[in-house]
């Protein structure tokens, strides 16, 4: 039996985590569920993820502009991510250490007509197999991990010479703390009480520090939500939600 948190080796992850995420993995697409407020915020944040790979990878105007790219989602969750990105013709695998997600992903996906490649696997175990991809995303997981660093090693590692990187997570301010523990969470009731620990909220340098030499920052933006709308834009503030796009600047 593996411990509630676990940092070593190949393992890394909370089983208490993931157990929270298997409680709340049914309502992952109900526009009316716990995630309602996720939903609006993924899709303003998938503009970006989407408009970082044309711009990197100067895509075609097409309805299926990805159709040459391999991506993998690490914790791809329901497949918010995932699922949008292989409509637009990419190649997408998805992998998530809830197995009560990655079937609610599948099924979601066959009823949406999407093929998305889902795993119940570790990002280490990716690594293993000596997979590389095109885009390697790693959006909102990084905070729910013992061990980040290694998780962003792993990311950066999948990462094809001249592909791109994409993580996205919440930065450790004190801004933070007030908006999206304090107010998400308790107040607002945006997220479930306990959804995150700020203590493992992630700085933009610390994000830079551990993807390596390899890669360079390209893009990098804040995401705010406008509490009069309840809609999500882009900022230039990275005091809370943040997103940072990497070149690997390794020759092909």
């Amino acid at each position: 039996m593996l411990d509630k948190s676990t940092k070593s080796g190949n393992v890394n992850f909370s089983q208490e985590e993931i157990a929270r995420f298997d409680a709340l993995a049914e309502t992952w697409w109900d526009p009316k569920g716990k995630f309602k407020t996720a939903l609006d915020f993924n899709k303003a944040r998938l503009e970006v993820i989407e408009s970082q790979i044309r711009s990197h990878f100067t895509c075609q105007e097409s309805s299926t502009p990805f159709s040459n790219l391999s991506i993998i989602d690490i914790g791809s969750g329901g497949g918010l991510i995932s699922e949008p990105l292989a409509s637009k013709g990419a190649a997408v695998t998805g992998i998530d250490a809830s197995a009560v997600s990655v079937q609610v992903a599948k099924r979601h996906a066959k009823q949406s007509n999407v093929d998305v490649e889902y795993r119940h696997q570790l990002s280490s175990e990716v690594v293993k197999e000596g997979r590389q991809f095109d885009v390697v995303i790693n959006a909102e997981v990084v905070e729910h991990v013992p061990d980040q660093k290694q998780l962003i090693n792993e990311c950066a590692s999948m990462v094809k010479p001249g592909g791109l990187l994409i993580l996205a997570t919440l930065n450790r301010t004190v801004k933070s703390f007030v908006i999206a523990i304090v107010g998400a969470e308790y107040v607002m009731r945006y997220l479930p009480i306990g959804t995150h620990d700020w203590r493992k909220f992630v700085t933009p340098k610390e994000l830079i520090n551990w993807v390596g030499d390899d890669f360079k920052v390209q893009h990098q933006v804040g995401m705010k939500l406008n509490p009069f709308t309840s809609t999500w834009h882009t900022t230039s503030s990275l005091a809370v939600n943040y997103i940072q796009a990497y070149a690997n600047q390794q020759q092909v």
